[in-house]
């Protein structure tokens, strides 16, 4: 049987870190909470519910917990990632592991979309994660549906693959990019998720945008054709609609205007063609 440990990594968890504790250790031999730099009774009540505690003098961000959280459980079989705000169900961690368990993956995605998009994710969520998805699904190589989810399991093996960028943003993307690009096994299994519970205060336009500039700065390492080739694409198409724009006036004399088409279709091409040089030699070097 595997041994499995749970990182509860929480800010400011006061109010549903017990029960997280509780019902998590149901299912692992060790519960174990980074406390990132709490204000509040996090680390007290997280002690008298029966966790490990792990705590940061100041908030350094999730990469930064993880990483710690990481490091102190290297020993176990199973490491099991939960967001502490109780919007995750311990009760199906026993889901997540078992691809684990039978070895036919190395990490574990829980998704609320496997079986499409879930009725119960605000609008404006959807939004934002399917952009991330997309995004981060571009820059991996691998296909997900719920890239943005902090319930994950990981063997032991797995661990040693992982940067822990101690900026919080982008996280989750990192760790995924990271696995793909070590050819770890990534699989998904659906779990549920609660919205009526209290989440992160973080705008969340502010960090999703945050999360988005993450992912396309290691998409242009990591898939330089796509980075380049859809920035130029995207650049090239204003610089031809420019001039279909003025297609009735050239002869009229609007050179300034057919000169900035013709310029920004220039820069486009060039792009694309870049992206392509790119992405050629970062195959060559692998």
């Amino acid at each position: 049987m595997s041994n499995v440990a749970v990182l509860l990594p929480a800010y400011n968890e006061e109010v549903a870190i017990a029960s997280m504790i509780l019902l998590s250790s149901k299912y692992a031999d060790e519960v174990i909470v980074i406390d990132d730099g709490s204000s509040d009774r996090t680390s007290d009540i997280s002690k008298l519910a029966g966790a490990t505690v792990l705590r940061h003098e100041t908030n350094e961000g999730k990469g930064a917990a993880l990483k710690t959280g990481f490091m102190y459980a290297k020993d176990f079989d199973i490491i099991v990632t939960i967001d502490a705000d109780g919007q995750h169900n311990p009760a199906e961690i026993p889901d997540v592991i078992k691809p684990i368990e039978d070895d036919v993956a190395d990490i574990v995605n829980g998704s609320r979309y496997i079986n499409g998009t879930d009725k119960n994710t605000p609008k404006y969520r959807r939004v934002g994660q399917t952009v991330l998805d997309t995004a981060t699904n571009i820059a991996s190589g691998v296909k997900l549906t719920d890239t943005q989810s902090g319930f994950r399991a990981f063997s032991s093996d797995s661990v040693k693959y992982f940067n822990f960028d101690p900026d919080g943003f982008g996280i989750e993307s990192d760790m995924l990019i990271e696995a793909s690009n070590n050819n770890l096994r990534i699989t998904e299994v659906e779990i549920t998720v609660r919205y009526d519970v209290e989440t992160s205060t973080d705008n969340p336009v502010v960090q999703g945008l945050s999360v988005l500039m993450r992912i396309l700065e290691i998409m242009r390492f990591n898939r330089p054709l796509y980075f380049y080739g859809i920035s130029g694409s995207i650049i090239l198409f204003f610089g031809i609609l420019i001039l279909l724009t003025i297609r009735n006036t050239i002869y009229g004399g609007n050179i300034y205007l057919m000169a900035i088409g013709i310029f920004v279709m220039i820069m486009g091409i060039i792009l694309f063609l870049s992206g392509i040089f790119t992405d050629t030699m970062t195959r060559f070097k692998k």
